[in-house]
């Protein structure tokens, strides 16, 4: 039986922040996390990524316990580390540093080798006209595939 595809998005990202450069990332995980990551219980709301001693490591990502984990369980928020080359974290570590930039994950998904990556993205925020901007272009886009729709 062939299982849908994971893939779980921060929605809020592209709206709230302007992405700028993004890539693909590892994530270490312990044995329950991928069965519930498997079964689509993870979210990206409120996540972001910041350095340490070099290594870049996700904070916030909630994957929710594993039903069966019995007491090999996991914490639901723990920070996990995100796996790149070094020229990638060079390059997002020096990115991060300009003010009003940041790094935040997009989307995490299933690889057809069945592990578990996240597209992470270096973003600058938006002021507040720019998301009435993007509501105006989205409600705009929606009216004219309604009229083409007639």
């Amino acid at each position: 039986m062939k299982q849908a595809p994971i893939n779980i998005k921060n929605k809020r990202a592209t709206f709230d922040y302007e992405l700028v450069d993004t890539y693909t990332a590892g994530i270490v995980l312990t044995g329950t996390e991928i069965k519930s990551i498997r079964l689509g219980k993870a979210s990206l709301v409120d996540t972001f990524c910041y350095f340490a001693n070099g290594e870049l490591w996700v904070k916030n990502m909630h994957i929710a316990e594993y039903f069966y984990g019995s007491y090999n369980n996991h914490n639901a928020r723990r920070e996990r580390k995100l796996l790149l080359t070094k020229k990638e974290l060079d390059k997002l570590q020096r990115g991060s540093k300009d003010p009003g930039f940041t790094i935040i994950p997009v989307r995490m998904f299933i690889n057809e080798k069945g592990l578990a990556k996240v597209v992470v993205a270096l973003v600058k925020g938006k002021k507040q006209y720019d998301k009435r901007e993007a509501l105006k272009e989205k409600d705009d886009k929606r009216d004219m595939a309604r009229a083409f729709k007639r």
